[in-house]
């Protein structure tokens, strides 16, 4: 499957994936949640070559995760991006990737701490089921199925109720 296919997915992790899945994508969404907003802000501090920032930076307005406005540099105006709805709402995603990162490949412990202003608390990840509140939640806890979004006309994993490939009927592995 092409890159560009994986928009037209009928799957909610493949078709984010066509957004993204660069690796300096998710780079410059950190800066971004970091504070990042004016061009240099983002360009600097990685190192990025200019157009390949000027590519992440149009192909993040164009889906809407970053929008552009106008500020005023001396009797410049100049524009900055700043993160949308849409944008700020991948904040758990990166959350979600940094938890994994700490646990898995920061032996040393996190690079960053992000605390709770309210108190001060150190944030964490957490799934938890929204009908009976049960947190702690992983893989082998949830099975996956059709959602509203999914076309039955196409089967996968997902139809069979079984999210670990290992504990589905060896008939249905490798669907």
């Amino acid at each position: 499957m092409a890159y560009r296919d994986l928009e037209q997915e009928l799957c909610s992790i493949a078709r984010p994936i066509s957004v993204l899945g660069e690796r300096w994508t998710l780079i410059v969404l950190r800066q971004a949640f970091l504070g990042a907003r004016r061009f240099d802000d983002f360009q600097s501090p990685l190192g990025i070559s200019r157009s390949l920032l000027t590519d992440r930076l149009v192909r993040l307005v164009a889906a809407g995760v970053l929008e552009r406005r106008p500020y005023q540099s001396g009797q410049r105006t100049r524009e900055e991006y700043r993160l949308t709805d849409k944008g700020r709402d991948l904040w758990p995603v990166l959350m979600a990737l940094r938890a994994w990162g700490d646990r898995y490949m920061a032996p040393d412990g996190p690079f960053v701490v992000y605390r709770h202003r309210g108190c001060d608390g150190v944030v964490d990840v957490e799934y938890a089921c929204a009908g009976c509140g049960q947190q702690h939640l992983s893989v082998r806890d949830v099975r996956p199925e059709a959602g509203p979004g999914a076309h039955a006309a196409r089967p996968g994993p997902a139809d069979d109720g079984h999210a670990d490939p290992e504990s589905r009927p060896a008939e249905t592995r490798g669907r």
